[in-house]
């Protein structure tokens, strides 16, 4: 990315925290606001509406829907859950997100935009993992008055994101896995939605990997509360390889010049769902870590082409 565009991401970044803190952001309201498509792109203005709502009593429990304010500028009834990423970590919040659901609702498509508790701030195990699941569920609620498709349900992480996003798909595979982390078993419960397909940006997809290299100084320690010699069930239960074979379509995209999250977090992964038949994909992006999550980069344009096919 270049020194110009990553300025331009993190104005934007600032831009949104500062957003997420007024008034229209209220839970239950909406908002409306104009965006600019990627440069280049034929769309002209489109206005995009946000409506903010929670989905328990934690200050991290919430999401934000952001859709075409006209249906004549929907292209699809289903809905792309973004994950923000940040190694799971209380400093990294929403506003990372929140400017790809913006340009995703620019471009048809329904997005959810989904906060949730960190290592830090009340989460970790298994409190995070609660939380993407319940956020993900909260659209059960709201389909009625947005006209969702809850059977056409995808996901878009971005690297512990992407880890989340992946996981939240094998929930009902990993209820054999240890302490659940719902009472009902990973959500297997009639109000769970189940995701139809997802889309990881350099994603944290080898938690057992991403322990051995200490990723990020120990960052997936820092979630699960210590080392896996300690607490095995509980990485066995949060590691996306172990839900494999998946029936849905996983596309691990990862970024040629990503220093952040090894490309074998996504190698690893899709060799071994390719190996057990499952339709994963590997995808090469140019740029680096956060080209991926820069909406005017070719990186990201590659991950909302990609969602676009999973919705059609």
């Amino acid at each position: 990315m270049t020194g110009f565009r990553r300025r331009a991401l993190l104005a934007s970044v600032a831009a949104a925290a500062l957003a997420a803190c007024s008034p229209a952001s209220e839970p239950g309201a909406g908002r409306t606001l104009t965006t600019q498509p990627s440069t280049g792109d034929p769309i002209e203005d489109i206005t995009v509406q946000r409506h903010r709502y929670t989905y328990g009593d934690d200050p991290s429990q919430w999401g934000e829907l952001f859709l075409p304010e006209s249906p004549a500028n929907r292209t699809s009834q289903g809905v792309v859950v973004v994950i923000h990423g940040g190694y799971w970590r209380a400093q990294y919040g929403a506003e990372l997100g929140e400017p790809l659901a913006r340009d995703l609702a620019a471009h048809g498509m329904a997005a959810w935009n989904l906060e949730y508790r960190r290592a830090g701030n009340g989460g970790g195990w298994p409190e995070t993992f609660q939380d993407v699941l319940a956020g993900i569920d909260r659209l059960r609620g709201l389909a009625g008055e947005h006209g969702l498709d809850l059977a056409n349900v995808v996901a878009l992480g971005h690297s512990a994101g992407g880890h989340l996003a992946v996981w939240a798909a094998g929930r009902s595979r990993l209820a054999g896995y240890g302490p659940a982390p719902e009472p009902d078993g990973l959500g297997s419960g009639p109000d769970a939605v189940r995701l139809a397909g997802v889309v990881s940006q350099s994603g944290v997809l080898n938690l057992a990997e991403a322990e051995k290299l200490n990723l990020s100084d120990g960052a997936v320690a820092n979630l699960l509360g210590g080392p896996s010699s300690d607490f095995p069930d509980r990485y066995r239960a949060a590691d996306p390889m172990n839900a494999l074979p998946l029936d849905v379509p996983v596309y691990a995209v990862h970024a040629v010049d990503d220093t952040t999250v090894p490309l074998a977090m996504s190698t690893s992964y899709t060799d071994a769902a390719q190996a057990g038949h499952q339709p994963a994909h590997l995808v090469m992006v140019p740029g680096d870590h956060f080209s991926l999550i820069d909406p005017g980069a070719a990186a990201f344009a590659r991950c909302r082409g990609l969602l676009q096919g999973l919705l059609r």
